[in-house]
């Protein structure tokens, strides 16, 4: 049985989105290494539909290691609205989201999520998500709305830490478990 696991950068004020106003000048050699660790792991990658558009638009251009095994692994993009999936090895799961990623789950290897959006919120509410690695860069974002926050009404799930990890950029990577006996359902 593989595990769903989530990789999201947040600011220090909760914000994983507007990414330029508080990410990039923490990304680094160490960064990149600890990025491809996880890439390398995986057996395939799960998004939703924003976060494969900007993928598709990006990855399929470049070269080197981490491109190169983003372009070529199973990649799922969860969509009600997207039709068509042109970026090498990627299907589309347009019906019963919990289902699928039930299945996927089911199967041997590893899945890789990058962001948290509405469906790792629908993923943990449901008791999928088995870990979530949040890199908390040191700033404040100071843009965005609620919508951009990791926040979510009806997401109330205890996580028990599996470890921390502190970078010399100054972000630290906490690892959690979500506690399933704390899962709703």
């Amino acid at each position: 049985m593989g595990k769903i696991i989530n990789s999201t950068f947040v600011s220090v004020d909760g914000v994983i989105n507007h990414m330029p106003a508080w990410h990039f000048d923490y990304v680094d050699d160490e960064h990149d290494r600890i990025s491809d660790e996880q890439l390398q792991a995986a057996e395939a990658l799960l998004m939703g539909r924003t976060t494969y558009e900007i993928y598709a638009g990006a990855w399929p251009q470049r070269t080197g290691r981490y491109a190169d095994k983003i372009n070529s692994m199973r990649k799922y993009v969860a969509s009600t609205t997207l039709r068509t999936a042109d970026w090498a090895n990627t299907r589309i799961i347009a019906d019963d989201l919990v289902e699928a990623v039930a299945k996927l789950r089911a199967e041997s290897g590893d899945v890789l999520m990058h962001g948290f959006g509405p469906v790792s919120h629908t993923l943990i509410n449901h008791g999928l998500l088995d870990e979530l690695h949040l890199w908390v860069n040191p700033q404040f974002a100071g843009v965005g709305a609620l919508g951009d926050t990791l926040l979510s009404e009806g997401t109330n799930t205890r996580l028990e830490l599996l470890g921390t990890r502190t970078l010399g950029s100054g972000v630290v990577l906490l690892s959690y478990r979500p506690r399933v006996a704390d899962q709703p359902g």
